[in-house]
């Protein structure tokens, strides 16, 4: 087992790796404070992983909540049933909750957390690899809006993160693909040795082998706990963690969400704002073909929706969390390797790289 912190002061949290994590209950029942637990998981986990899980809890007040699954469900009203299972159980503040499942259920059981009697203890349990490494991690949870993703929502911290490796035989190919565009969203960043590396394996991460994902699961981590560590609310360089993010939640909202699954849309998304930078004169076309072919062998589209046109796409990133006083900001690259946030765009490049999308979809 691997552990990480997240460094955040009196509110640092270790981030635990490795196989077979789900069968220790002293891992898991340190980090819960009082005796009462409310399981938050979704249709297709449970099955799998609730009962695993409630074994560990022996003597405590265990209660669970089963979420439908899907990005379509991640909302106001699914987010209720978590508060109406918590009042019916008769759950207290000192209750804790947790995130057994991917990036919605963390995501929602996160805002129910910091809602919850304005805010009950709550632990990430991720079983998909986007989870894994990128939204268990650094406290950003909530729900969606039919207008905008993720446009509701706190920051809070969990207690705990505990990644079982093992989760990820279970999962199916989709969501590896969709996890592997966080993956690679972390070596165009920040590491250009790990982008490398990813070039070098990605057909055996693609084939599952459990030790280049759990090594790509604990190199992405470090990473975010290290950006998240110098700014915790995205006040500054924390927002380089959405480099391809504001194309691809214009991708996500404008096709409805789950239809596009968020690291497909991201996928997309990293290779706009490749070609974007090229055109900017950062990288270099064939550096922009490098990252449509690992694309590809993640099996990630490479062009956003065929029925996405430029104006499509300005309306949805108008309204993305990042903008500000009217201004788009973006998270470009200056190199493979090395990414900065920009409010800095020319207008008609921008156009370019949308149109030239939409044209080619």
């Amino acid at each position: 087992m691997i552990t990480l912190t997240v460094e955040l002061a009196e509110r640092s949290y270790p981030i635990y790796i490795g196989a077979d994590l789900l069968v220790l209950p002293e891992l898991l029942t340190r980090h819960i404070q009082g005796n009462q637990v409310m399981i938050v998981t979704n249709t297709t986990v449970a099955p799998l992983y609730l009962a695993m899980v409630e074994q560990l809890l022996d003597g405590y007040q265990v209660d669970s909540v089963i979420l439908p699954d899907g990005e379509q469900y991640k909302n106001l009203e699914t987010l209720n049933l978590i508060f109406d299972a918590l009042l019916e159980k008769g759950h207290n503040r000192t209750t804790t909750l947790l995130a057994l499942g991917g990036g919605v259920v963390g995501d929602m059981c996160g805002y129910a957390a910091a809602s919850y009697q304005r805010g009950v203890s709550f632990i990430q349990l991720p079983t998909t690899l986007l989870s894994q490494v990128d939204s268990s991690v650094g406290g950003k949870t909530g729900v969606n809006h039919r207008l905008g993703k993720n446009m509701i929502g706190a920051f809070y911290q969990p207690q705990a993160v505990l990644i079982d490796t093992n989760t990820l035989t279970t999962l199916p190919a989709r969501e590896l693909s969709a996890g592997m565009a966080e993956v690679i969203k972390y070596g165009l960043l920040e590491d250009l040795a790990f982008y490398r590396w990813i070039q070098q394996h990605i057909d055996n991460l693609m084939a599952g082998d459990a030790t280049l994902l759990a090594r790509a699961i604990r190199t992405s981590c470090e990473c975010k706990a290290r950006v998240v560590a110098q700014d915790e609310r995205e006040g500054g360089i924390r927002a380089i963690l959405n480099l391809g993010h504001t194309f691809g939640h214009a991708i996500e909202s404008h096709q409805g969400y789950g239809n596009w699954l968020h690291g497909e849309a991201v996928g997309t998304g990293l290779l706009m704002a490749a070609d974007l930078s090229c055109r900017m004169g950062a990288i270099s076309v064939a550096e922009v073909d490098e990252l449509k072919a690992l694309l590809v062998k993640a099996s990630l589209p490479v062009l956003p929706p065929a029925d996405m046109t430029e104006a499509d796409f300005l309306s949805r990133m108008s309204i993305d969390k990042k903008v500000l006083d009217g201004r788009i900001r973006l998270v470009l690259l200056r190199q493979i390797g090395q990414a900065y946030i920009t409010s800095d765009v020319d207008r008609t490049q921008l156009c370019q790289t949308l149109a030239g999308a939409a044209l080619n979809g």
